[in-house]
């Protein structure tokens, strides 16, 4: 019955291409998440339906909602826009409350290098903030600074005992710099890494241990995240570390996240006494597979 078993390989390779080739932010068989801080390096067509943020601070309550829309130009090349709605809702009862969209964003990305056997892909980008935002909760100058992005799988271990289970972990991450145009000088430095583990992968391609719907399409991640003013106003430039532990499922056409986030260091700890962060991220080019044209 040995045609049957090559048979039954043929299939199974043939469905693995096709998931594949309709996966989103897929390098080799391995596919990422779009991380919940951290931006991703995989151009993409997808919308942000919904990046919801809840803080407590020491100055009191602020909730963002974010949304985006990604869209591919090229092959490698994507261009994001997006923005938020913020609210704060201070402690002190002396002070005003303040609420309204805060700057749009423009995300420009290239991917310059892409290694499917080794689940790498490496990023470069350029982004700017423009203050069309309300008064008080916007920028009140325009930002613009470079990007360097990372997605790296370790699904290339070899599949030896124990060190097989390490094949589903990956990295993700980004590294940036942002300079003010105008207003108070201000120039800041901004550094995330994701590390998460697929289900999806260890069932898929290391060993199905089994799991129903919807355990076997999550993926556990934890980022760290570091963000510093390195020129600005006197007393605010302190590194600031902090801990984004989550969680998130992820399927053919979504993506579902929750995540909380703590303070690493003293100076993120008056801004970070509590928070619940969210998202919902909708594949467009698989919903709706003519989004995946491109101009160029």
């Amino acid at each position: 019955m040995s045609w049957a078993r090559n048979l039954g390989l043929g299939a199974a390779a043939v469905a693995l291409t096709a998931t594949a080739a309709f996966g989103h932010g897929v390098v080799g068989d391995y596919q990422f998440i779009d991380p919940m801080v951290a931006e991703d390096a995989n151009p993409k067509n997808e919308l942000v339906a919904a990046r919801p943020f809840w803080f407590r601070t020491a100055e009191g309550r602020e909730l963002t909602y974010g949304f985006s829309i990604e869209k591919t130009v090229s092959e490698n090349w994507s261009l994001l826009v997006g923005s938020r709605w913020a609210d704060f809702a201070p402690r002190d009862e002396d002070a005003l409350p303040a609420s309204g969209f805060t700057s749009v964003e423009l995300l420009l990305k290239y991917a310059f290098l892409t290694l499917p056997d080794q689940r790498m892909r490496m990023s470069i980008g350029f982004e700017m903030e423009l203050p069309t935002g309300a008064r008080g909760v916007g920028e009140s100058a325009v930002h613009v600074g470079p990007l360097l992005l990372w997605a790296k799988a370790f699904a290339d271990l070899p599949d030896w005992p124990v060190v097989r289970y390490l094949r589903p972990v990956a990295f993700q991450g980004n590294v940036g710099y942002s300079a003010a145009s105008g207003g108070p000088d201000a120039q800041e430095l901004v550094f995330n890494n994701v590390v998460l583990y697929s289900i999806p992968y260890l069932s898929s391609s290391v060993h199905d241990l089994g799991l129903p719907w919807p355990l076997r399409n999550l993926f556990l991640y934890t980022e760290f995240n570091y963000e510093q003013l390195i020129a600005g106003p006197a007393g605010e430039r302190f590194p600031m570390w902090r801990i984004t532990p989550g969680i998130a499922y992820v399927d053919r056409y979504l993506e579902i996240s929750v995540a909380t986030q703590a303070p690493l260091n003293g100076a993120a700890g008056p801004q970070t006494h509590a928070a619940v962060l969210a998202l919902i991220d909708i594949f467009i080019d698989d919903l709706i597979p003519q989004t995946k044209w491109t101009p160029f």
